[in-house]
């Protein structure tokens, strides 16, 4: 199994190695969009780590409720990360048009 690239953080490394120890991606294309997926996971634990600490809205200088930005990014990784699981096909309910997985894998 190929090694998750350092640039991936916790969440992002794990992703990795659970998709790549489940599914069959072999592409040069296909390993880069499961790199960006898995930063992806990344830069969701973040926003969500700035978002714990410091509330997920404030008031600005008026006084008015604000979002906090953080839930912007997360929200846009969060789609991204879907789009990007669709792409590889690693979210398909029908065996009939799911990617190969590994021999051995069982779900569950």
């Amino acid at each position: 199994m190929k090694k998750p690239p350092k640039t991936l953080q916790t969440k992002g490394r794990a992703f990795w190695r659970r998709v790549l120890k489940d599914f069959l991606l072999e592409e040069s294309h296909e390993l880069q969009l499961l790199q960006e997926a898995a930063g992806c996971l990344d830069r969701i634990a973040e926003a969500q780590a700035e978002i714990e600490a410091k509330k997920p809205y404030f008031n600005d200088r008026f006084g008015q409720p604000r979002p906090h930005p953080a839930l912007n990014v997360e929200k846009d990784q969060r789609v991204l990360f879907v789009r990007i699981v669709r792409e590889l096909g690693l979210q398909v309910e029908s065996e009939e048009y799911s990617r190969p997985k590994r021999p051995g894998y069982s779900r569950g």
